[in-house]
This record gives structure tokens, C-alpha cells and sequence, in this order.
């Protein structure tokens, strides 16, 4: 990223109104914009912002990725029958959508890669328990890795 796109993200990040944020998170036309947002973003928030994310148009499959596994998609993974009977319906509606989009790669574009870094092991567990888990929530996704600036 460019010193101005740093800019422009950071001025989106301590944004603290939050409709004037979610306009701009719509016309934003740039996926790694959207990606290193989402990085940046704090998850105890909640959901409505990452919801504007994820319906960009420009969205990318690994920036779907990093934003399941951010908001606690692997604990879904592991344990659907637990997160049903979480009160949170907002992390619930968010990750019912996610889920849907990432499996059935509803994303334009797959060029930024996203590793959930999850260990042979815990990829094991979770195939032994949903022998049907799709590849695309566990597996590094295609595209090219990039260095997220912490802001």
C-alpha cells in the first residue's frame, strides 16, 4: 500500500461516526483497502460494519476469509450446536452469511490470500467431526499474500 491509501485507511479506522463510516466502506473500490480494514478492525464493535464489507462489490475471497476467522468462525466450526443457542443474533446472522458467501465463492475476485494458520491437527478435528466441511473455510485461499500495516 501507498502512503495515501494508509492514510485513507487510517482516517476510515478512527472514524467515529459510524453511518459516515459505512457510506464510505460502500464506495470504497479498492479490495486491499477493504482486506486491511477489516485486519484493523475492532471485532468487539460488532457487526454491522463487516457487514458493509463483505457486501462490497470488490470484497475478495481471502478478505472473507480473514473476516470468518476474525469473528470467531473456527469456534463455529468446531461447535454449531453451541453457537445456536448464543443470544448474540447479530455474530450469528454475520456468520450464517459468511459461511454462505465463502462456500459457494460467491467473491469476484480471489487475488489476496488469507492463511488461517490452522494446524494439521485442528483441521483433522474439524473434518472428523463435519466429514462435508468444505476446504475453503480451513484452507489458506488462493491469491497473493500482503502485509497488512497494523494501525
Amino acid at each position: 500500500m501507498v502512503n495515501s491509501e494508509i492514510t485513507y485507511l487510517v482516517g476510515l479506522l478512527y472514524n467515529t461516526n459510524k453511518n459516515i463510516l459505512i457510506s464510505q466502506l460502500k464506495k470504497v473500490d479498492n479490495p486491499l483497502i477493504l482486506h486491511s480494514f477489516a485486519a484493523n478492525y475492532n471485532w468487539n464493535s460488532g457487526f454491522e460494519v463487516p457487514t458493509v464489507i463483505l457486501d462490497n462489490e470488490v470484497c475478495d475471497l481471502g478478505t472473507g476469509l480473514l473476516m470468518f476467522h476474525y469473528a470467531d468462525g473456527y469456534r463455529w466450526l468446531e461447535s454449531s450446536e453451541e453457537i445456536s443457542s448464543s443470544l448474540l443474533e447479530e455474530w450469528k446472522v454475520f456468520l450464517k452469511k459468511i459461511y454462505n458467501k465463502l462456500v459457494s465463492l460467491d467473491f469476484k475476485s480471489q487475488n489476496i490470500s488469507f492463511d488461517p494458520e490452522l494446524t494439521k491437527f485442528q483441521k483433522y478435528k474439524l473434518k472428523k467431526n463435519n466429514i462435508d466441511l468444505p476446504d475453503v473455510l480451513i484452507s489458506k485461499s488462493p491469491g497473493k499474500g500482503i502485509d497488512i500495516p497494523k494501525i
